[in-house]
Protein backbone atom coordinates (compact mmCIF):
# COMPACT_ATOMS: atom_id res chain seq x y z
CA UNK A 1 0.00 0.00 0.00
CA UNK A 2 1.09 3.24 -0.86
CA UNK A 3 1.68 6.01 1.66
CA UNK A 4 -1.02 8.69 1.85
CA UNK A 5 -0.03 12.02 1.30
CA UNK A 6 -2.97 14.50 1.45
CA UNK A 7 -6.08 14.72 3.25
CA UNK A 8 -7.97 14.11 -0.72
CA UNK A 9 -6.37 10.81 -1.04
CA UNK A 10 -7.20 9.74 2.50
CA UNK A 11 -11.02 10.66 1.71
CA UNK A 12 -10.00 8.55 -2.02
CA UNK A 13 -9.00 5.81 -0.15
CA UNK A 14 -12.06 6.21 2.71
CA UNK A 15 -14.56 5.84 0.09
CA UNK A 16 -13.62 3.12 -1.98
CA UNK A 17 -13.07 1.35 1.56
CA UNK A 18 -16.72 1.94 2.26
CA UNK A 19 -18.16 1.50 -1.33
CA UNK A 20 -15.90 -1.37 -2.38
CA UNK A 21 -14.97 -2.79 0.88
CA UNK A 22 -13.88 -6.22 -0.40
CA UNK A 23 -11.67 -4.76 -2.98
CA UNK A 24 -10.16 -1.89 -1.12
CA UNK A 25 -9.17 -4.75 1.84
CA UNK A 26 -8.08 -7.23 -0.90
CA UNK A 27 -5.43 -4.80 -2.08
CA UNK A 28 -4.01 -3.76 1.50
CA UNK A 29 -3.61 -7.48 2.08
CA UNK A 30 -2.06 -8.67 -1.03
CA UNK A 31 1.26 -6.53 0.36
CA UNK A 32 0.95 -9.27 3.84
CA UNK A 33 3.36 -12.26 2.97
CA UNK A 34 0.20 -15.54 3.33
CA UNK A 35 1.20 -19.01 4.27
CA UNK A 36 -2.52 -19.27 2.34
CA UNK A 37 -4.83 -16.86 0.54
CA UNK A 38 -8.10 -16.46 1.49
CA UNK A 39 -10.83 -18.13 -0.38
CA UNK A 40 -13.35 -14.87 0.13
CA UNK A 41 -12.31 -11.72 1.62
CA UNK A 42 -15.46 -10.51 3.64
CA UNK A 43 -18.36 -12.22 4.37
CA UNK A 44 -21.15 -9.92 6.16
CA UNK A 45 -24.91 -10.93 7.80
CA UNK A 46 -26.21 -7.60 8.95
CA UNK A 47 -29.38 -9.85 9.86
CA UNK A 48 -27.43 -12.56 12.16
CA UNK A 49 -24.69 -9.60 13.01
CA UNK A 50 -22.00 -11.67 11.70
CA UNK A 51 -19.27 -10.99 9.42
CA UNK A 52 -15.91 -12.71 8.56
CA UNK A 53 -12.85 -11.70 6.89
CA UNK A 54 -10.35 -13.46 4.99
CA UNK A 55 -12.21 -16.74 4.95
CA UNK A 56 -9.80 -19.56 4.79
CA UNK A 57 -6.51 -17.84 4.92
CA UNK A 58 -3.50 -18.52 6.77
CA UNK A 59 -0.50 -16.38 7.79
CA UNK A 60 1.60 -15.53 10.24
CA UNK A 61 1.64 -11.94 12.10
CA UNK A 62 4.83 -12.12 13.26
CA UNK A 63 6.67 -13.03 9.46
CA UNK A 64 4.75 -10.23 8.39
CA UNK A 65 5.73 -8.03 11.24
CA UNK A 66 8.96 -9.04 11.31
CA UNK A 67 10.78 -12.15 9.27
CA UNK A 68 9.51 -10.45 5.87
CA UNK A 69 11.73 -6.85 6.43
CA UNK A 70 14.90 -8.69 7.92
CA UNK A 71 16.41 -9.17 4.62
CA UNK A 72 16.46 -5.51 3.00
CA UNK A 73 15.37 -3.76 6.28
CA UNK A 74 17.32 -5.57 9.44
CA UNK A 75 19.06 -2.58 10.41
CA UNK A 76 16.06 0.34 9.92
CA UNK A 77 14.39 1.22 13.08
CA UNK A 78 11.44 -1.22 13.94
CA UNK A 79 10.39 0.49 16.93
CA UNK A 80 11.28 3.65 18.54
CA UNK A 81 10.03 3.88 22.67
CA UNK A 82 9.67 7.16 24.19
CA UNK A 83 9.93 7.02 28.08
CA UNK A 84 7.69 8.63 30.04
CA UNK A 85 10.93 9.87 32.32
CA UNK A 86 12.63 12.78 30.36
CA UNK A 87 15.78 11.58 32.13
CA UNK A 88 15.61 8.49 29.95
CA UNK A 89 16.82 7.73 26.52
CA UNK A 90 14.68 7.01 23.54
CA UNK A 91 15.29 3.66 23.25
CA UNK A 92 15.51 2.48 18.96
CA UNK A 93 14.94 -1.10 18.37
CA UNK A 94 15.90 -2.52 14.56
CA UNK A 95 14.05 -5.27 13.10
CA UNK A 96 17.14 -7.95 13.08
CA UNK A 97 17.30 -6.31 17.27
CA UNK A 98 13.54 -6.99 17.38
CA UNK A 99 13.76 -10.42 15.43
CA UNK A 100 16.51 -11.85 17.92
CA UNK A 101 14.65 -10.58 21.17
CA UNK A 102 11.17 -12.44 20.20
CA UNK A 103 13.20 -15.50 19.29
CA UNK A 104 14.93 -15.38 22.99
CA UNK A 105 11.21 -14.64 24.22
CA UNK A 106 9.59 -17.67 22.32
CA UNK A 107 12.53 -20.10 23.47
CA UNK A 108 11.98 -18.72 27.07
CA UNK A 109 8.41 -20.17 26.28
CA UNK A 110 9.69 -23.24 24.53
CA UNK A 111 11.65 -24.19 27.32
CA UNK A 112 9.05 -23.81 29.83
CA UNK A 113 6.99 -26.56 27.77
CA UNK A 114 4.42 -24.35 25.69
CA UNK A 115 3.36 -25.14 23.13
CA UNK A 116 1.29 -24.31 20.33
CA UNK A 117 -2.25 -23.93 21.17
CA UNK A 118 -1.02 -23.29 25.00
CA UNK A 119 -2.56 -19.72 26.44
CA UNK A 120 0.07 -18.04 28.06
CA UNK A 121 -0.55 -14.59 30.57
CA UNK A 122 3.07 -12.65 30.91
CA UNK A 123 3.31 -10.17 33.59
CA UNK A 124 6.26 -7.88 32.57
CA UNK A 125 6.13 -4.92 34.84
CA UNK A 126 6.77 -1.36 33.95
CA UNK A 127 10.35 -1.06 34.99
CA UNK A 128 13.15 -0.75 32.47
CA UNK A 129 14.81 -3.95 33.09
CA UNK A 130 11.96 -6.29 32.05
CA UNK A 131 11.00 -4.18 29.33
CA UNK A 132 11.44 -5.70 25.66
CA UNK A 133 12.66 -2.52 24.23
CA UNK A 134 14.92 -1.62 26.95
CA UNK A 135 18.31 -0.89 25.93
CA UNK A 136 19.49 -3.66 28.30
CA UNK A 137 20.58 -6.30 26.24
CA UNK A 138 18.60 -8.61 28.46
CA UNK A 139 15.07 -9.43 28.44
CA UNK A 140 13.19 -10.57 31.95
CA UNK A 141 9.89 -12.28 31.97
CA UNK A 142 8.07 -13.41 34.82
CA UNK A 143 5.50 -16.42 33.75
CA UNK A 144 2.18 -16.46 36.39
CA UNK A 145 -0.21 -18.14 34.14
CA UNK A 146 0.59 -21.34 32.28
CA UNK A 147 -2.56 -22.93 30.93
CA UNK A 148 -1.87 -26.29 28.99
CA UNK A 149 -4.27 -27.97 26.54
Amino acid sequence: MKKISSFSEYQEQYKKSVEHPEEFWAEIASTFTWNKKWDKVLEWDFEDLHNSWFKGAKLNITENCIDRHLDKNGDKIAIIWEPNDPADETVNITYSQLHERVGKAAQMLKNNGILKGDRVCLYMPDRKSTRLNSSHDQTSYAVFCLKKK
